[in-house]
């Protein structure tokens, strides 16, 4: 076969898998393990199948109004996106172009990595401290900018809010983006900041506390400066990435936020619960505020991802990250899922379940 120039050679993301074992326990991918609240199953229902024949809405001017109310920000400061995904893809387009290397930390979500090659843009992994934390110091001046999830993930790990105005404020001539998907099962938002730093981005999405995953919408918070290029980049993308269903769907749910807020405390309650457990089995359980935890069994991660697998139980192993692979990240799911979980590793270790 001739070759054939001009390909693109990249190494993609690797997501989680997607298992049909409908015997499982799904604790591999973060999701919610609440379903979603009763007020968007209804909008579901009575959604208008017809509008589907005309294209979404341009801006999503419903679904920022009534978020902008509950964030206690201006409409004009969000951007919507399909997941998060999207609009930190875009944000990389649309703020790191100015050739210096951008700076994250060398064990956060995959995908970071994955956008700065596609997208040729520089960037330097900033080793975490022996304890999994950020250490805002080590991201030197002169940079492109900045990306942290807050809380981190893989590690759960929450950088408190002086250490993060800390960073804005040295780097202050770069965007920093702070990713806060899993804001909302303990830590404290970025948010107040917003008012006071220019260069702050911040990205959300409706997959984990709003238990949407599987619709696929996220937003992005920050200056009208930042929005405005924001919204050119999309534009010049796809401009109608977020479909009508999923607008109408997630204005249901910021609408009965009440519900979700009771979810996530839930989520929070388990992950310490479960913690905890798993460190009187001798376990080293890192310190969540996430809806998982990542933690080191007494035998090999490897063995025990293999036995959790044959009992129908999905968790994560990082088999080829030097500093995980002696780590699980196990997604927080319902009390009963839990006490399985539990009960299982229980055994394995010699222990007994309580």
């Amino acid at each position: 076969m001739a070759e054939i120039k001009g390909l693109r050679n990249i190494v993609p993301y690797v997501a989680g898998k997607q298992p049909t074992d409908k015997k499982m326990i799904k604790l591999n991918t973060n999701e919610n393990a609440y379903p979603p609240s009763p007020r968007v199953i209804d909008s579901l229902r009575f959604f208008a199948a017809e509008s589907l024949v005309r294209y979404p809405s341009l801006d999503q001017v419903d679904l920022k109004v009534i978020l902008a109310q509950r964030l206690g920000v201006s409409s004009k400061q969000l951007i919507i996106g399909n997941g998060s995904d999207d609009i930190l893809s875009q944000a990389f387009l649309a703020f790191f172009n100015s050739g210096l290397p951008i700076q994250f930390p060398d064990l956060t979500y995959g995908f970071y990595k994955v956008w700065a090659e596609l997208y040729h843009v520089p960037y330097k992994e900033v080793a975490l401290t022996e304890n999994f934390e950020i250490d805002f110091t080590d991201y030197e001046r002169g940079c492109g900018g900045i990306i942290i999830a807050n809380p981190n993930a893989p590690t759960g790990r929450l950088m408190e809010q002086a250490d993060l105005e800390s960073l804005l404020q040295v780097h202050s001539d770069v965007v920093v983006i702070v990713d806060e998907a899993y804001i909302n099962f303990g830590g404290q938002t970025a948010i107040p900041l917003l008012d006071k730093y220019d260069n702050l981005f911040i990205t959300r999405t409706f997959s984990k506390d709003a238990s949407l995953a599987g619709l696929r919408v996220g937003y992005g918070i920050g200056s009208p400066q930042l929005i405005a290029v924001m919204e050119a980049v999309k534009n010049s993308v796809n401009p109608y990435a977020v479909d009508s269903l999923a607008e109408h769907l997630a204005r249901a749910a910021v609408e009965d936020w009440g519900y979700y807020e009771k979810i996530c405390q839930q989520i929070a309650k388990t992950r310490d619960w479960f913690s905890q457990s798993l460190i009187d089995l001798g376990w080293s359980v890192i310190s969540s505020k996430a809806n998982f935890i990542l933690a080191k069994p007494l035998q090999t991660a490897q063995s025990v991802f293999e036995i959790l697998e044959n009992q129908h139980i999905y968790v994560r192993y990082f088999p080829k990250v030097d500093r995980l692979r002696d780590y699980l990240r196990i997604t927080i799911g319902t009390d009963e899922e839990m006490k399985q979980v539990l009960a299982v590793l229980s055994q394995l270790e010699g222990g007994c379940d309580e």
